[in-house]
């Protein structure tokens, strides 16, 4: 489990890359909504690994060579923003969960389950 410190920190870097993905010009990364879900840097602050949602992704290959090729730009602007003495070296991955979690629920409600028209009292 992450100490305080390191939890504010990865907040804190998830609020800025939010606002910085959004300014990338890129249009490898512009291909849909791109929302940040999480951020986890390691203790030593030398890496981050960042989870995106992408709502609209046509091509996880590109959006991935776009992000690895803004990532110099995004470090000096997060460098720039949180003020901490080591500034992790950025790995993204992207987080399917949403997308499984909207699969479930399509399931979920595609079922054909009969209601119980019991009482709940055996009768």
């Amino acid at each position: 489990m992450a100490s305080n410190k390191l939890q504010r920190i990865n907040e804190d870097i998830r609020l800025a890359l939010s606002e910085l993905l959004r300014s990338v010009k890129d249009p490898r990364v512009q291909q849909g909504l791109v929302t940040v879900t999480a951020c986890e840097a390691t203790g030593d602050l030398k890496f981050c690994k960042v989870y995106l949602s992408v709502l609209g992704l046509e091509s996880e290959k590109e959006l991935k060579k776009g992000l690895k090729s803004a990532s110099g730009w995004l470090r000096h602007e997060l460098a720039m923003r949180l003020r901490i003495r080591n500034i992790p070296e950025l790995v993204f991955e992207v987080d399917h969960s949403i997308e499984h979690g909207a699969h479930i629920n399509q399931i979920l409600a595609g079922l054909d389950i009969k209601e119980d028209t019991e009482d709940d009292d055996g009768q």
